[in-house]
Formats: C-alpha cells, sequence, structure tokens
C-alpha cells in the first residue's frame, strides 16, 4: 500500500501549461505558465517530438520570458511550454572526482555518468560573513613568484588579469597541477572546443586530474549553459567544503561569465550600461564571489579567476570591478610575454591583500626589499635603456641594476618545474642578499 501512496504523492496532479508566442534572438516568450524566476520549463517542439530545456529569466507584460539551454531549432508560435516546478540543481558527491562534465553534470569524457548521492540548488545565500574564520593559513600554488612575493591564503579570492594570448591558461594549469589543496574544481567557460582538451591533458596532466572535477561550457553553447557552468562549479566547490575539504576552484574566465550574463539581461529587457553590460551582472558577480572562502565546517575554498581584460585595458568595467571585490589581483604583462618571460606576471602591478596576515616579518622585509629593486629600475628603465644613467649616481639604482637579471630569472619557471614555498623564499633571499649594501656600507663609513 505504501507503494501506491508513494505514487500518488508524486503523481502530477496539476500541469502548468503556456504557449510560445515571440521568439526574438536569444529569448523565447510565451503566455503562461503561471512561473518564478529561475524556474526550468520543458518546451515542444511542433513537430517531431523533440522537448527544449528553457529557464524563465524574466516576466514582462503578461509574458514569460525564457532563455533556452540548447538550439531553438524547431521551436514556433503555439510551441507548449510546460513549468516542471524545478530550480536549477546539480548533483554533487565524490564520484565526480576525475570527472569532466558539462554545466548540466552529464559526463563529456565517454564514462558513464557518476553515480552521484545529492543534490544542491545552483544559486545560494553566502555565509553570514561573521561566521566565516579568517584566512590565517598559507597555499602553496607551486609557482615561484606567487609563493614567495604573493602569497596566498586559503580561502582567499584572487583574479588573474590579462588580455588573450598572454597565458592565463598556462599558469591555471600550473597552479592546478602544483597546487597544495584536496580538490580542484576547474571551471572552463566561453572557451574554444580545442583548448578544452588541450587543457586537461597538456596543462593538468593525469595526475591533476584524480583530484580534479572539470565543468565545460564551450563558447558555441547558448549564454544560459555558460552562465550555469560557473554556479555548477561553485555549488560543486561548496559540496566539497561543506565536507571540511581545501579546494581550489579556478574559473576561466569570469569575463565569459559576464558576457553571457549580458546576453541574458539584454534578453530579459534590461538596460545596457557601461560596454552593454546590464545592471544584473554587476550585482550577480559579487553574488558568485562572495559564495568563496572560509566556512565553519574547516574546509576553504580559494577562487582564482581568470579575468580577460578586453583590449588590454585593466580599467574596462568588469576588470575594475571585480579587482575591488577580490582579495587580491595577479597581472599578467603583454610586454613581458613578447620577451619570453613566462610566467608574464608584473609582480609590480600585482598585489595580494592577505599578504601581511601570511607572510612572517622577516619574509615581509625580504619581499619589500624586492619589490624597492624592481621599481627602482623599473623608474629608471628608459634611462639606463638609452644610456643617460651614470653608474655612482645612486647606490640603489646600481643594485637594482645589479638585481634586475637575477630577478627576472627568479620570476621566470618552466612549465614542469615544481618549487615549494620554502624554497622559493630562501631562493629569493639569496638573490636579494647576493650583493653588498653598497648604500648601507656608505652609510657606515
Amino acid at each position: 500500500m505504501r507503494h501506491y501512496l508513494d505514487a500518488i504523492r508524486k503523481a502530477e496532479l496539476v500541469r502548468r501549461v503556456g504557449h510560445v508566442r515571440r521568439l526574438a534572438g536569444l529569448g523565447i516568450e510565451s503566455s503562461g505558465p503561471d512561473v518564478l524566476v529561475g524556474e526550468v520549463c520543458d518546451i515542444a517542439a511542433k513537430h517531431g517530438g523533440r522537448t527544449l530545456r528553457a529557464e524563465v529569466i524574466g516576466l514582462k507584460e503578461g509574458r514569460v520570458v525564457l532563455m533556452p539551454y540548447g538550439a531553438v531549432h524547431g521551436i514556433g508560435a503555439g510551441s507548449t511550454v510546460v513549468a516542471t516546478g524545478q530550480m536549477p540543481q546539480v548533483a554533487v558527491g565524490d564520484e565526480l572526482l576525475g570527472r569532466v562534465i558539462d554545466a548540466f553534470g552529464e559526463p563529456l569524457d565517454d564514462k558513464p555518468a557518476p553515480l552521484t548521492t545529492g543534490v544542491r540548488p545552483l544559486k545560494t545565500t553566502p555565509l553570514n560573513p561573521m561566521s566565516r574564520p579568517r584566512v590565517d593559513t598559507v597555499l602553496e600554488a607551486g609557482v615561484r613568484s606567487i609563493d614567495a612575493m604573493l602569497t596566498l591564503g586559503r580561502g582567499q579570492r584572487v583574479g588573474i588579469f590579462a588580455g588573450s594570448g598572454v597565458g592565463k591558461s598556462t599558469l591555471l594549469g600550473m597552479i592546478a597541477r602544483r597546487v597544495q589543496a584536496d580538490v580542484n574544481v576547474i571551471a572552463l567557460i566561453g572557451e574554444r572546443g580545442r583548448e578544452v582538451r588541450d587543457f586537461i591533458e597538456k596543462h593538468l596532466g593525469d595526475e591533476g586530474l584524480q583530484r580534479s572535477v572539470v565543468v565545460v561550457a564551450t563558447s558555441d553553447q547558448p549564454a544560459l549553459a555558460r552562465a550555469r557552468a560557473a554556479y555548477t562549479a561553485t555549488a560543486i566547490a561548496e559540496y566539497f567544503r561543506d565536507a571540511g575539504r581545501h579546494v581550489v576552484l579556478t574559473m576561466d574566465s569570469v569575463t565569459r561569465f559576464a558576457m553571457a550574463k549580458r546576453e541574458i539581461g539584454l534578453a530579459a529587457g534590461e538596460p545596457p550600461t557601461a560596454r552593454g553590460y546590464t545592471p544584473s551582472v554587476f550585482a550577480e558577480l559579487p553574488e558568485l564571489c562572495e559564495r568563496c572562502g572560509t566556512a565553519p565546517s574547516g574546509g576553504t575554498i580559494t577562487a582564482l579567476y581568470t579575468v580577460l581584460v578586453e583590449g588590454d585595458d585593466f580599467n574596462e568595467p568588469i576588470s575594475d570591478m571585480l579587482r575591488a571585490t577580490l582579495d587580491g589581483h595577479i597581472m599578467l604583462s603583454r610586454r613581458l610575454a613578447q620577451q619570453g618571460h613566462y610566467p608574464a606576471i608584473d609582480v609590480l602591478q600585482s598585489a595580494s591583500r592577505l599578504i601581511a596576515d601570511l607572510a612572517s616579518r622577516s619574509e615581509q622585509d625580504l619581499i619589500h626589499a624586492a619589490f624597492e629593486s624592481l621599481a627602482a629600475y623599473e623608474q629608471n628603465r628608459q634611462m639606463i635603456a638609452m644610456g643617460a644613467y651614470r653608474h655612482g649616481s645612486s647606490a640603489d639604482i646600481d643594485r637594482a641594476i645589479q638585481l634586475q637579471p637575477l630577478l627576472a630569472e627568479f620570476l621566470q619557471q618552466r612549465e614542469g618545474e615544481g618549487c615549494s614555498r620554502a624554497e622559493a623564499i630562501a631562493r629569493l633571499r639569496s638573490v636579494c642578499e647576493s650583493l653588498p649594501n653598497e648604500a648601507g656600507d656608505a652609510d657606515e663609513a
């Protein structure tokens, strides 16, 4: 009897149905059904029995505005729209480790679907800020320049800013393979299809993949699928964090997520603002970022967001907002990349806002000395290159000129080269102490 009662409880006794009235650009408008914003609906094609899944993105003038998860072939005026009563969610579990999935949790690696045991909503409320433990534990990224001069902590949120083709994916691969974390969750959003396999096999490798979950939404997929991939990856990372694990969430790139949200917002009728971005983009980006960090469970999500800088303009709206929102920024320089300097991190333009809490006093003094030397050389680069600077005019500049090739060598690292933070600090100390402090010697004399 219990079996029949359960079947009755789960039976669909009332169907909420509407019909497509208009298809314009990326948006589908229908008369009905009675739905909530964010609810998932099924749209039946007029011929062939194909069903298209779509999400409610807005309501206007008695019409429901939906955006499909796939191609709209076969959908026309009068197609039936059925509300499913479901809000977007994703299956979660340890079975996802080592797998490559799409934004809906479906496998892309030609393996059977993972037999997960739980589900999580894609959108959740960020934690109470007063319940978050402070970030006080160093996270070793495995990249010498970051570990030594831009020290990161578990639970920190950092942006990697760069133009196209400067080496963001290569740097992410180095970090994902070497970082000291229990789980990697990697979101590849708006990437070229060719680059997905290259990243997994070349940059991540079998060793990195075994402790990773890779969520993929390529550039040819609809805007809703690309945006959903960011939420899917964040929800999976939250599952592992709430289980007490230390997670590194890398998202390449958050700019393409913002572009997808711009397409969705414009289709829903939002007004465009700076560079065409809709107001909801600037509201949802901080919400997404705030879901990462430390948690009362003892687990953490360290977030690394790559930011694709349009036209190498580091002050464009998305870059400017994220730089103010995140806990640090790593700037990649096209000039350094063109000189064969990899990773092309411009440490003078980069910053970790938590380095004072993570590095010891002696380490901070060492890092400050290295920055001073790099800054002195950079400020006088043109004069030195033209031969206008005369040796002996300034002890600080003389020292900077001598240290420049040593520091440049220190800041470079081959893709397969490993290095612990202790080794990085020791090597930086040996570089900075390799020359006598002429200014100090002169004062003593």
